[in-house]
């Protein structure tokens, strides 16, 4: 299986050993991992703030990555949302659009997390993120009164020693939000003590996402907040060996 690993702009510049543990992940189940080199961006960060026709051009490197993999991966689900339902949804068949992955929706729909060696003995609590939870269908949101699943945390079984938690408003929005921390910085700050608090009471060392966009917002209100809880990307728990 060919899969195309879209590492996201900000993961690039600011988290590289994301990207890293993900093709390593990728790797490990026997995927034959193509990087996607070309400068990308989905384009989120201006279609979310009004200016979705500076994307123009965006979907070029994607259009043509997407003939020549089985999946396009990404350790975003945000990212991957957005790629989707926005971007590419005018231009590509729904069959094309099925290729779109984010990172732990593949682990478990398509490559399965036997073949994952990974140990990682501490307490982590789980932050469901708005896109991945009610855009990807990654787990099922507390508003809705329907059995309970969870992608996350059935790929997360597969890391050794994890105490994984799921505290209260796990799925409540971290304040994040792209141009909504700018615009409204003071709710949003307000939203991530919130999750910090709900965190710090459930007594974990580390607070794991999906999106290391929530995850950056939340290491900011940390620090703010002399908390000693530390963040960490999905990809970083299932790729270690504690």
């Amino acid at each position: 299986m060919t899969v195309g690993l879209f590492v996201p702009c900000y993961i690039d510049q600011l988290y590289p050993k994301v990207g890293k543990d993900t093709l390593e992940i990728l790797e490990k189940t026997g995927c034959n991992v193509v990087f996607l080199q070309d400068p990308l961006c989905c384009g989120q960060p201006m279609a979310n703030s009004g200016y979705e026709k500076m994307t123009s051009g965006f979907e070029k490197p994607f259009l043509k990555a997407l003939p020549e993999v089985d999946y396009l991966v990404t350790p975003s689900a945000s990212c991957s949302y957005h790629l989707s339902h926005h971007l590419l949804k005018p231009l590509v068949s729904a069959e094309e659009l099925a290729k779109v992955k984010e990172l732990t929706e593949f682990l478990h729909d398509v490559a399965g997390i036997d073949k994952l060696k990974a140990s990682f003995p501490h307490k982590v609590g789980l932050h469901l993120s708005c896109h991945g939870l009610r855009g990807l269908d990654l787990g099922t949101p507390s508003e809705l009164k329907v059995p309970y699943y969870s992608k996350i945390e059935k790929v997360l079984s597969a890391v050794e020693g994890l105490d994984l938690v799921v505290p209260p408003k796990a799925d409540e929005c971290c304040g994040f939000g792209g141009s909504f921390a700018v615009f409204e910085s003071a709710v949003s700050v307000k939203m991530g003590s919130d999750k910090m608090c709900g965190m710090a009471e459930a007594e974990v060392e580390y607070v794991a996402a999906t999106d290391m966009s929530c995850l950056m917002h939340l290491e900011g209100v940390f620090r703010a907040g002399d908390s000693p809880m530390r963040v960490m990307h999905i990809a970083e728990l299932l790729n270690s060996e504690e």
